[in-house]
């Protein structure tokens, strides 16, 4: 049986299986989610595959909000021997009749599975060149390429998966590691960089964080991501009752106001984008940006959904499809995205991009 398999962070899996279960109805192809607690991914077997066409084109990970990276199923491997895990992988593998682009060896990002982490690192290199041997893989990566996923839930039991270039993450995981800024005033800058770097395509990180940009932080304090719209050569009105980091306000590139971040109203009649990571109620944040964009006081907007404990999924797709509503009402059109980034925690990042401004 042909499954879906979706990585995410360790107690996400509940909203995971959720979502799975609208975007695979979406396609009209049927299963049920497994999981445990905690286990950081969660497989949901399909009654009946779709074909490869939709598989390969139709389910976007950029689409969905919780997984880190979507790959299908073909092949469950358990028992396997420590004196030769390769050769069950590579009788697998001919049976796909499939030239990948690149292999990666994973694991569960959880505690537990980080305990396979340096075993996985090390059997990558030799059924690397077992697989190119046999000619199953490109001699040099090639990413444009189906990928070949050999995931790790013990040292004797893995999963083997394909994912297609057009709707997989491109980081092994789906993790997106960032090195922290030492000049950054806070590791909260790390969120924003990420969205910037996986959320937008080039030509939105060119339009919008072009230099001399003007852009709103709301809740600014101390300053983690006004810090990546300054490393972007933009003019920054930095909203909040705490003091903001005195490196960033020397650069002359940001203004401090200390103010209601629900009230505040900007300097100039319009700014180019609007940030915003407040600890608010999802729906009160979803509403303000709303009230911004759809009044025309920010072009673009990117910020952060606080999530509940419980009912997290059904909070964010409420929160979201009020906004989108919103703004399908005006004669323009918006690009939004929402994902759960890797530094992220209990929050949710969405950008909204106003497309006809530049493209």
């Amino acid at each position: 049986m042909t499954s879906l398999l979706a990585y995410c962070r360790s107690g996400y899996e509940a909203d995971t299986a959720k979502e799975l279960a609208d975007l695979t109805a979406q396609h009209n192809v049927f299963g049920y989610p497994l999981f445990k607690p905690n286990q950081g991914f969660v497989e949901f077997p399909l009654y009946e595959p779709p074909s490869e066409a939709i598989k390969a084109k139709q389910f976007e990970l950029k689409k969905t909000v919780f997984p880190r990276q979507l790959s299908w199923v073909f092949a469950q491997l358990s028992e396997l021997e420590s004196s030769d895990r390769i050769s069950p992988i590579l009788e697998a593998v001919a049976a796909q009749a499939v030239k990948f682009g690149a292999v990666w060896v994973e694991y569960p990002d959880t505690d537990d599975g980080k305990e396979l982490a340096k075993f996985c690192r090390k059997f990558a290199v030799p059924l690397r060149q077992a697989l190119r041997k046999q000619d199953y893989l490109s001699k040099k990566e090639a990413l444009k390429q189906p990928v070949l996923h050999v995931f790790f839930t013990a040292f004797t039991t893995c999963k083997l998966a394909i994912s297609y270039p057009q709707t997989r993450s491109p980081f092994e995981l789906g993790v997106c590691r960032l090195k922290f800024p030492a000049s950054a005033p806070s590791r909260s800058t790390l969120k924003l960089e990420e969205a910037i770097l996986t959320m937008l395509d080039e030509r939105e990180r060119q339009y919008v964080f072009r230099p001399g940009a003007r852009a709103v932080d709301l809740g600014a304090c101390p300053g983690g991501w006004t810090y990546q719209l300054v490393t972007r050569e933009m003019y920054v009105e930095a909203v909040d009752n705490g003091a903001i980091d005195e490196a960033l306000m020397a650069t002359g590139q940001v203004a401090h106001f200390a103010e209601d971040g629900f009230t505040y109203k900007p300097q100039q009649q319009k700014v180019d984008l609007l940030v915003c990571d407040m600890i608010e109620q999802p729906d009160r944040v979803a509403k303000l940006m709303g009230d911004w964009l759809v009044t025309d006081r920010a072009l673009h907007a990117i910020f952060n959904l606080k999530l509940p404990m419980k009912q997290r999924y059904e909070t964010v797709s409420m929160a979201l499809l009020s906004l989108k509503a919103r703004l399908a009402k005006l004669n323009d059109s918006f690009s939004m995205t929402a994902r759960h980034l890797y530094h992220d925690r209990d929050e949710v990042t969405v950008t909204v991009i106003r497309q006809s401004q530049y493209f």
